[in-house]
């Protein structure tokens, strides 16, 4: 059982086009799941909605519930890389969350999630996916290179609870961790992930270039950035089983 998760309607209507799914979902609380299958393997699709608790509680719920053995997020993000152009897709190789720590003395500190910030050594480089996950993520960038929107890319992705519409917060990201995607959910997907020890693979297509102008961008790219990511689905599914038989 694959457990798939998305956060907006765009997201998921992109996803759910490229699978055999019941037409009715189940509801769980605000998260609806849809159940459904691809190439004879069984997969539960959630739109868990925005922001860092929705896509926790729906990652929890798809690995309690329906018993997913395997986690992933498709969707759009922000770009922190200035020379990376909006419709370049961004599988997370590396992967954190860029708001959880200490103030002190009028200055945040992040630190990493889930410990006690207090004492905790600051959050200076994101902690890489597993070895098995990068490979496969190395695999279907191959795949999906001549078919994608845009450039192709494996690199890191933070998450923080807020739209990023700053620049300047934008290049401070971008020279402390060295990643090329913010969002508002994989972050925490990931500590969820690792807390049940199964694997989490992210895809995410840039909507816009975060800072003073994105809030513009990302109503007139989301479309095209969730589509763009939703392609690479069923071919990881595929990748999946391949792995495992």
């Amino acid at each position: 059982m694959y457990g798939i998760l998305c956060a907006t309607p765009e997201e998921l209507q992109a996803v759910a086009e490229r699978l055999d799914l019941h037409p009715e979902p189940v509801r769980h609380g605000p998260t609806r799941v849809w159940r459904g299958s691809l190439d004879g393997e069984d997969l539960a699709l959630a739109q868990c909605g925005i922001g860092k608790v929705n896509a926790a509680a729906a990652a929890t719920l798809l690995l309690a519930v329906f018993g997913a053995r395997a986690l992933v997020f498709s969707g759009v993000a922000g770009g922190l890389d200035p020379e990376l152009p909006v419709g370049a897709l961004v599988l997370a190789d590396w992967l954190a969350t860029h708001d959880y720590g200490v103030v002190s003395a009028g200055k945040f500190t992040a630190t990493a999630s889930g410990v006690i910030p207090i004492g905790a050594p600051p959050l200076s480089e994101l902690p890489p996916v597993g070895a098995d996950v990068r490979r496969v993520l190395e695999r279907l960038a191959e795949a999906v290179r001549d078919r994608a929107a845009g450039p192709v890319r494996l690199g890191g992705v933070v998450t923080g609870d807020y739209f990023l519409n700053c620049a300047a917060t934008r290049d401070r990201l971008r020279a402390r961790f060295g990643a090329l995607g913010v969002d508002m959910e994989s972050g925490a997907v990931q500590q969820v992930a690792e807390a049940w020890d199964v694997p989490l693979y992210v895809i995410r297509t840039l909507s816009d270039l975060a800072g003073e102008e994105s809030h513009l961008t990302y109503p007139q790219m989301a479309e095209m950035a969730a589509r763009n990511s939703a392609l690479c689905v069923p071919e990881l599914l595929s990748l999946l089983k391949s792995s495992a038989s």
